[in-house]
């Protein structure tokens, strides 16, 4: 184990848990309203016709067709991002594929999936899906309408998700059933909310996945966007209701299709027990998960880990 033992913070990213402890965390309980809120949410999804648009991009690649994609979701915003697909061999499956908090510049030619189609969205606000006045940066995003739960911009990105299987599907219509979620850090957070309540998703990959637990990711220190909230909070202490429908911890408890969760055990941006309270809170028959001694923070097993876990990102989306 390669946990980091020095860093530059002034708090401690391991926040005194032990492993024991990290898996003892349980999700809080649903507020009222919680279920039939997001089943609302991907009902709004479903009416749109996302119209996705595709052009060819100046990035190449030996493996893949690469595309820029636009497309419409709720609320009219035009979402911006890439489409991979292989240049040999049958598309067995799709992939939506999530984002940090920094957004993206590109897609990731190196995920290590060779028989997909890989759709690489860029959620609300955020890289080739601007949309004022909803900031592009991640301090300023995570707040975007916090207090107004059918406006909040989370709820936005999750119905991003969910248009993003529409658009996959409306290309490839013989890949129903065989779609699948990939998100880290925001958009694992993301995958959380939405994986649940979107049925036509049938696995789904969460790494370091935040806004899980939602009274502790208010209280945790951070680097990340759980920062921001936690400063806004001090003068706004209504948030704390609102946020208790966009946890991703409770919202995991409802998954019933197969998942990997790969949380850390050191994270500065991304708490750990916010991090295992999503990867505790699926099924345990639904549930595989691969511990990482550390997110966001390079490590000296960083390499050797995150080479384990792209062999079982490979085998848990079936590529041969």
């Amino acid at each position: 184990m390669s946990i980091p033992t020095e860093h530059p913070f002034e708090f401690d990213p391991t926040y005194g848990y032990s492993l024991e402890a990290l898996q003892a965390l349980q999700a809080p309980e649903a507020p009222e309203g919680f279920d039939a809120f997001w089943a609302g949410r991907y009902q709004r999804a479903l009416g749109v016709a996302p119209k996705p648009v595709r052009r060819p991009s100046p990035l190449s690649h030996p493996a893949w067709q690469v595309e820029e994609i636009q497309f419409t979701s709720t609320d009219r915003v035009r979402i911006g991002g890439w489409l991979l697909t292989p240049k040999t061999g049958e598309i067995r499956r799709g992939i939506v594929v999530g984002h940090g908090y920094g957004g993206r510049d590109a897609p990731d030619f190196d995920y290590p999936v060779s028989d997909a189609a890989l759709l690489f969205p860029c959620f609300r606000g955020m890289s080739k899906s601007p949309h004022p006045p909803i900031s592009g940066n991640a301090v300023w995003h995570v707040l975007h309408h916090i207090e107004k739960p059918e406006k909040y911009v989370i709820g936005g990105c999750v119905e991003d998700l969910f248009v993003s299987v529409s658009v996959l599907l409306a290309l490839f219509p013989g890949l129903e059933g065989q779609i699948g979620y990939s998100g880290i850090s925001f958009g694992g957070g993301i995958g959380a909310l939405g994986i649940p309540h979107d049925p036509r998703i049938d696995r789904g990959f969460l790494e370091v996945p935040t806004f899980g637990n939602r009274p502790l990711w208010l209280t945790l220190p951070s680097t990340g966007s759980a920062a921001s909230v936690q400063i806004y909070r001090k003068t706004h202490p209504g948030v704390d209701a609102p946020l208790r429908l966009f946890d991703a911890a409770t919202a995991a408890t409802r998954i019933t299709v197969p998942m990997l969760v790969a949380p850390a055990r050191f994270d500065p941006a991304v708490a750990p027990p916010c991090q295992f309270s999503v990867a505790n809170a699926v099924p345990q028959k639904f549930n595989q998960t691969f511990i990482l001694d550390a997110g966001h923070f390079d490590y000296p097993d960083a390499a050797a880990q995150h080479n384990l876990l792209s062999e079982k990102v490979r085998t848990f989306f079936g590529d041969p």
